[in-house]
């Protein structure tokens, strides 16, 4: 049962890097821009967030310094596609590639530092119960900001005037200009905002998950986050669900290791990618489930003069 409690722990926790980063992924696309550029991002994030704990010892800084390199390179990206009318897929992939590049080079002096100790976080009274203690109430508060988020973007998206707008930008970007409202404004608002929940994605591994510093160490998280978005069909109580189930996929290998179970490492490693392809091929077999509640408008540009 002891086991089943820290897998459990542990799947919450790769959960919420993945979660995060989707979510800020669903606000682009949301007002409809892809952003192919979650991984180069949340990379450039985590060394930022690393290397901002490492100079204060505040993990409140190192969150922050990964939240703005984010929304910094989304600002860029922003700019590129919604101004200039660049591809939106060429230039996040471009995106991707600069993050991981520019994270390697600077991040080279980062590889033998040490965060400093941190205090065990723990909610009182829950913390201390047998099995469940552990499980669920024993997280960095940042996992259960996430669970929050969740809520609060439902409640955005669905019941403010603000999330009305950004849907309509993103279903109808000439209709929402028509009514007045400054189309690339609204979207450049949402890659921001989205990049920075990339990057706080990043600061959070860096800093939390796996406290150090590694070239590529977010090793296609967010390109399972991307992914998230689709399989999620673009609502934020499912992409927290689908970031738990393929947060629990990536743990299993070290549960089977726990466990006592043989299976090949390289096996192990692909389990959270062979899940995301398969999951995303059977969605596919039926559009539908697509259509439903994709923006009508994601990855079409936005010209005001024509």
């Amino acid at each position: 049962m002891e086991t089943y409690a820290l897998l459990l722990a542990s799947t919450l926790n790769a959960g919420t890097v993945l979660a995060i980063a989707a979510l800020g992924l669903l606000i682009s696309e949301k007002a409809g821009i892809v952003n192919l550029g979650a991984e180069g991002m949340m990379l450039c994030a985590a060394l930022a967030g690393f290397a901002a704990v490492v100079h204060t010892g505040s993990d409140l800084a190192g969150f922050a310094a990964g939240a703005a390199a984010g929304a910094a390179l989304a600002l860029i990206f922003g700019v590129l596609v919604i101004w200039l009318n660049t591809n939106q897929y060429a230039t996040g992939l471009a995106l991707s590639l600069f993050g991981a590049g520019f994270s390697a080079f600077v991040g080279v002096g980062y590889v033998q530092e040490k965060l400093p100790e941190r205090p065990r976080f723990s909610i009182p009274a829950l913390g201390d119960v047998p099995l469940l203690g552990p499980a669920l109430f024993q997280h960095h508060p940042v996992v259960y900001l996430t669970i929050a988020l969740v809520a609060g973007l439902v409640w955005f998206l669905y019941r403010s005037r603000a999330g009305l707008v950004l849907r309509s930008v993103g279903e109808s970007p000439e209709s929402a200009h028509a009514l007045g409202y400054r189309v690339r404004r609204i979207r450049l608002a949402a890659v921001v905002t989205g990049g920075a929940l990339c990057g706080l994605s990043g600061a959070y591994l860096s800093v939390i998950y796996t406290p150090l510093w590694v070239e590529g160490m977010v090793a296609g998280k967010g390109w399972i986050a991307l992914a998230l978005t689709t399989f999620a069909t673009w609502r934020p109580a499912r992409v927290l669900l689908g970031a738990y189930l393929f947060g629990g996929v990536t743990m299993l290998q070290f549960h089977f290791q726990a466990v006592g179970i043989e299976v090949a490492s390289e096996f192990l490693n692909m389990l959270p990618y062979l899940a995301t392809i398969v999951v995303l091929a059977l969605i596919s077999r039926n559009p539908a489930w697509i259509r439903l509640n994709m923006p009508a408008s994601l990855g079409k540009p936005f010209y005001p003069g024509s």
